[in-house]
């Protein structure tokens, strides 16, 4: 049996170690910004997934004023509990007569921070079927954490 001097050892578990990362876990609640400068806030999500919070767009079509508008959704739960999980969200405008569905995962980059990419659907209210042609748009976003101002 070969003896191995405890120097050794320590030694193979800290080369051995140094190749092994901690994956980091991707999590919603926060403040977000997106790549358009819009700000999202989710404030809890609850052991089923589900989630609430309010976003506050930089961009809009109407010319009203914009306000904060409440979101709520769900986040994918699995068994295994993925470290990057698929979620989805509804953004109900308080100032339009729009609303909006997010669909994305959350990711954690080569960094170590969490990024949200994002698919959307905006639908519009439109007067009548002839108009139904124009009422959705759709688009991208990539929501990056705020850090908090502590």
């Amino acid at each position: 049996m070969v003896q191995v001097t405890p120097f050794l050892l320590v030694l193979l578990l800290a080369l051995g170690a140094h190749g092994l990362s901690v994956k980091k876990k991707c999590s919603l609640p926060g403040r977000w910004v997106n790549d358009l400068g819009s700000n999202m806030t989710i404030t809890t999500v609850n052991g089923n997934g589900v989630f609430v919070g309010s976003y506050h767009t930089a961009v809009t079509a109407t010319s009203n004023e914009i306000q904060l508008s409440p979101l709520q959704g769900s986040l994918q739960k699995s068994l295994n509990q993925k470290s990057q999980p698929t979620f989805g969200f509804t953004v109900n405008w308080s100032f339009s007569d729009s609303i909006t569905v997010f669909t994305g995962q959350c990711f954690v980059d080569e960094y170590g921070k969490e990024v949200l990419r994002t698919m959307w659907l905006l639908r519009s209210h439109v007067e009548n079927i002839k108009n139904d042609w124009k009422a959705t748009r759709v688009g991208t976003n990539v929501f990056t954490r705020l850090q908090s101002q502590e």
